[in-house]
């Protein structure tokens, strides 16, 4: 029997006189690395959303770890959120902290450790992501953008989360960055035991890491499997997705 982390079933969201999602269906199994993506307008990071408890789809189902999210009261979904773990864009690190400092903010503000085993558990967790010791005190505009997104990924693990939420996670990065980080998500879920979902549109990320993709479009999930058989759909929108990216 699959042991699915997510659950999705008949979701609805009506945004701006508009249905963005009409019967969304998916799920995702624990330890998968799946992306959603879909041309824009297609509603992923509503989806993200939605999935991250920020927002209450108009109808259907979501089940994080086999509970009815809406059905959960506030002190409820505060836990759940804590098993949870995201990972923005652009990083979203706090400029004038040090990175050892925004590791740490997440454990200050929603653990009752004392500030010396924070520090420790924060250090630890830099030194997992790849951030040498030596710099563990330095700024966030002091480090690489690929640097940046190991120290938001740092964070982003500080409450040892099951699940982890990505939004682009390699955009801006040079190949090689890229690639390092790639990387990085592959050591993560194998050495955490992680559950990954990300919203991205770099092919050749999604090649090296994805189990399976979800694509949407037409409010819908037009297709969900692997990279190669999703991309093989003659769907017209898929089509023109992959021709883009490849242009």
């Amino acid at each position: 029997m699959t042991d699915w982390v997510i659950e999705v079933a008949n979701l609805r969201n009506y945004l701006g006189q508009t249905w963005v999602h009409d019967n969304v269906n998916f799920n995702v199994a624990r330890g998968e690395i799946i992306a959603i993506i879909g041309g824009s307008g297609a509603g992923k990071t509503t989806i993200l959303r939605s999935l991250l408890l920020l927002q209450t789809p108009t109808e259907g189902s979501i089940k994080l770890f086999n509970q009815e999210v809406w059905q959960l009261d506030n002190e409820q979904l505060q836990v759940l959120r804590r098993r949870t773990g995201m990972l923005f864009q652009k990083s979203a690190l706090f400029s004038g902290m040090s990175i050892l400092e925004n590791v740490m903010f997440p454990l200050q503000h929603l653990t009752q450790l004392n500030d010396d085993f924070i520090r420790e558990i924060a250090f630890l967790k830099l030194l997992l992501v790849g951030i040498e010791a030596k710099d563990v005190n330095k700024l966030p505009s002091e480090l690489s953008g690929g640097m940046q997104k190991r120290v938001a990924a740092a964070r982003a693990i500080a409450l040892e989360p099951d699940l982890l939420f990505l939004d682009e996670p390699v955009s801006g990065l040079d190949p090689k960055s890229a690639q390092a980080f790639d990387e990085l998500l592959l050591f993560l879920r194998d050495q955490l035991g992680l559950t990954i979902v990300m919203v991205s549109h770099d092919v050749q990320s999604l090649e090296r890491v994805t189990d399976r993709v979800i694509f949407l479009g037409e409010g819908r999930v037009i297709n969900a499997g692997h990279l190669q058989e999703v991309r093989a759909d003659p769907h017209r929108l898929i089509k023109d997705y992959f021709a883009a990216a490849s242009s």
